[in-house]
């Protein structure tokens, strides 16, 4: 097992990758412990945790909501939870976001950690504590910033993810490797087909490396004034796409990881051969590198974008692979700027 620490504000958090889900009760406390999960991991590990109160939320982002959470709260109310109890979230990125931000949010804050059983959630949405609910279908436009305790990071979860959502996390370590490791995205690079075969030994690389990015820019910028917002590569076209078309986080993300990668290349920051190698790496790990879609759609939903402060973006741009800056685009550049992209991506 590896532990990586994010240094938070007000608590650390503790990645635990390699550990096993059978052992988190070495984590928690031995009463007041809630569970929040979805009926699909209750299936598969519900014996982890058959002694504790549990709340099933449903799958989708759709469930990703405020109704979601204003349920949980009454039931923790109908069970007796007070301000000394402990929220564990056991699943994916979805059920994370939804319970870390119940946490923080129930009797203005309460203890919690999560066992995350997705490698979308490994690598991304349970490391950070950025942690909220979709409104109208806007990502995550409410929500807080709280670490959990610790986040648990079982690898043998990850054979039971259908093929799709395995993938899908693999586009967030893309896109860790393109803001900070070159030499890992050459590793992806040579070993995408070890990765697509869900080798252990792989997996448990990557994920350790994503992670050390990560819980590195978070612990530097825990509130997203500045670093932090590096990890936004890819989700400001990304969150448009996912809103527009309903395509799993992971796939709206790959394709958003070209439409900056393009745009990159048409400020001239990077070359035509890193595109192509982006391209072609998204493509080994079966994930999508275009889409026919309303592109204006999109565009208008992009301009709503949480990152967007008055008339500006803040969109993250790259220099090369292994590096990349936060720019400040005014609405009526990056305008036209898409009118030179919109035929591209």
């Amino acid at each position: 097992m590896v532990e990586v620490k994010v240094n938070g504000t007000y608590t650390d958090s503790s990645i635990l990758i390699g550990e096993s889900i059978q052992n988190v009760g070495k984590y928690i406390p031995p009463t007041g412990v809630f569970v929040v999960t979805d009926e699909k991991v209750k299936s598969i590990y519900g014996s982890s945790f058959a002694h504790l109160p549990c709340f099933c939320i449903g799958q989708g982002e759709e469930h990703k909501s405020l109704q979601t959470a204003e349920s949980i709260y009454r039931w923790l109310l109908s069970q007796d939870a007070d301000r000394s109890s402990f929220i564990l979230a056991i699943g994916g990125g979805i059920v994370c976001d939804v319970a870390g931000y119940v946490a923080s949010t129930f009797m203005r804050g309460v203890r919690f950690g999560f066992v995350s059983t997705t490698l979308l959630s490994q690598v991304d949405a349970s490391v950070g504590g950025k942690n909220g609910v979709n409104l109208d279908g806007y990502k995550n436009i409410v929500g807080t910033f709280n670490q959990p305790e610790f986040v648990i990071c079982d690898p043998q979860t990850l054979i039971s993810l259908d093929e799709r959502d395995f993938r899908a996390g693999l586009a967030e370590v893309v896109k860790h490797t393109l803001i900070a490791d070159s030499d890992m995205f050459r590793y992806l690079e040579q070993n995408s087909t070890l990765l697509a075969n869900r080798n252990v030994e792989a997996i448990s690389k990557v994920v350790e490396n994503s992670v050390r990015i990560k819980a590195q820019i978070v612990s530097n910028d825990e509130r997203e004034q500045g670093e932090r917002r590096k990890l936004n590569l890819g989700h400001t076209w990304g969150h448009a796409v996912e809103k527009l078309t309903k395509l799993p986080h992971g796939e709206a993300v790959s394709l958003g990881l070209i439409f900056a990668a393009k745009l990159s290349k048409l400020k001239g920051l990077i070359t035509s051969n890193d595109v192509a190698r982006i391209e072609q790496l998204l493509r080994n790990l079966m994930l999508p590198t275009s889409l026919d879609l309303d592109k204006k759609l999109a565009y208008s939903y992009m301009l709503k974008d949480k990152k967007k402060e008055k008339s500006f973006i803040h969109f993250i741009l790259m220099e090369g692979i292994g590096k990349v800056n936060v720019t400040s685009l005014s609405v009526e550049e990056l305008g036209l700027l898409f009118k030179d992209l919109e035929a591209e991506i």
